[in-house]
């Protein structure tokens, strides 16, 4: 293999400017994740005005709470094309203009067509940060990426509470289709996070030429990489269920909107530093079996005493919602634990990703119906209780200490990549001609 690195081009940059550089991208990713998810909080506290405001039913309303998961999946897969076409901060910069495009125009849709076509526009800002945060991340600050990690993740978690606490209030000092307003709000949030990245500067030889991703089809042959995806999909659906539809729940079980909605605000906010310790845990094997069953116990406990006893003690049932709801920086954590080498690791994260949020998606949709069939929430509880075991089940299996690449007899990525792969972004383009059969790029 031959490896040319174009040169490095000159720098007439103080140490002051470079500072200032670094500080606007961590600024841009911060903001990026504030936004991340309150297109998906707001819509729960709103979700009767919204089917009263749109004159749809229950599985329609269903159906909405679902859009966002099915967005993440659909969208998410275009990162890695994108990002190898165009530089980073312009596929960012134009994901959250569109988030605030598609946010305006679901404010303001007359028939419910319209409203699903602007949220999955409004959903191209999250779907995209999912996937492209976490490599800015490294490659921007390579020696401090826990440290941004966590800031963008505590605020992606602040951004969900304050859409899911000040929704229903936005909404009644409105008035008349306040919940337009409520929902359309967030597109300011999403175009001044947007500036930052149109503020970045490129450096000159930066490549925009296609990037050939590794094949990801033979991970098939994974059982691994099948409960991954599996474990993925159900704690989404856990998840999605709660952020889509507890919050009505309990105004339908007698809860003024507001509190429904502060109660979805804790939920939220009891995972902000869920986010920072979990992973620290998951990396030990000896632990993640009972970390485990600790999330389950807390599912358990709080669906069935939302079930049974919603409105004696609602910020208990969702904190111990939102501790089962750890599952999902676990399973982070564990996606990078079953891989050996960083290409695995992209392969194995983008199918178990992909496919569990299509999983995930038909969890809100299966309530929404089964509310609109059955005239009550039972059917959500059962399903809910379901998915724990479900999730105890492909849990056990992930938390096995196997790697993927051993599942895959002969996998080698770098055999997937054509003669000529370029590297695109703001750094100056690396050249990686690989002689076919000799092997892997890295020599």
């Amino acid at each position: 293999m031959h490896v040319t690195r174009a040169a490095a081009p000159s720098t007439t940059t103080t140490g002051t400017s470079h500072r200032r550089g670094q500080l606007l991208i961590a600024a841009a990713i911060v903001l990026t994740g504030l936004n991340l998810r309150t297109a998906v909080t707001s819509i729960g506290p709103v979700l009767q005005e919204l089917e009263d405001g749109l004159g749809i039913s229950s599985g329609l309303a269903g159906l909405v709470t679902t859009m966002p998961v099915l967005c993440f999946a659909a969208i998410g897969f275009a990162g890695p094309p994108l990002s190898a076409r165009y530089r980073d901060s312009h596929v960012l910069a134009g994901a959250l203009l569109a988030m605030a495009g598609g946010l305006v125009l679901r404010a303001v849709a007359g028939p419910f067509w319209l409203f699903l076509v602007g949220t999955a526009v409004a959903m191209v800002g999250g779907a995209l940060g999912n996937v492209l945060l976490p490599s800015l991340v490294k490659r921007y600050f390579p020696h401090r990426t826990g440290a941004l990690v966590g800031a963008y993740s505590t605020a992606m978690a602040a951004g969900a509470a304050i859409a899911a606490v000040s929704t229903a209030p936005i909404a009644a000092a409105a008035g008349e289709d306040g919940w337009r307003w409520a929902l359309g709000v967030w597109a300011v949030a999403a175009l001044l996070a947007a500036l930052p990245w149109l503020a970045v500067p490129a450096r000159p030889g930066s490549s925009r030429t296609t990037h050939v991703a590794v094949r990801m089809r033979d991970l098939v042959r994974s059982r691994m990489a099948w409960a991954l995806a599996a474990f993925f999909g159900i704690q989404g659906m856990e998840a999605y269920v709660i952020i889509g539809w507890s919050a009505q729940y309990l105004r339908d079980s007698g809860l003024s909107a507001a509190t429904a909605g502060l109660m979805l605000g804790v939920n939220s906010l009891v995972g902000i530093p869920l986010s920072a310790v979990i992973p620290s845990l998951s990396v030990r094997p000896r632990l993640q079996r009972p970390l485990l069953l600790f999330f389950m116990a807390c599912y358990v406990a709080g669906w069935v005493g939302l079930w049974l006893a919603p409105t004696t003690v609602p910020w208990a049932w969702m904190t111990l919602l939102a501790l089962g709801m750890g599952t999902f920086a676990m399973v982070l954590t564990l996606i990078g634990l079953r891989a050996r080498t960083p290409e695995t690791t992209a392969a194995l994260s983008t199918v178990a990703q992909g496919w569990g949020y299509v999983l995930a998606g038909a969890g809100p949709l299966l309530v929404g119906v089964l509310r609109g069939a059955t005239g009550s929430y039972d059917g959500m509880f059962m399903l809910m209780l379901a998915g724990v075991v479900g999730l105890t089940a492909t849990g056990w299996l992930v938390t096995r200490q196997r790697y993927v690449d051993d599942e895959v007899p002969g996998w080698a990525p770098s055999a997937h990549c054509d003669d000529l792969l370029e590297v695109a972004g703001t750094e100056a383009p690396v050249s990686l001609h690989v002689t076919p059969g000799g092997g892997s790029p890295r020599g």
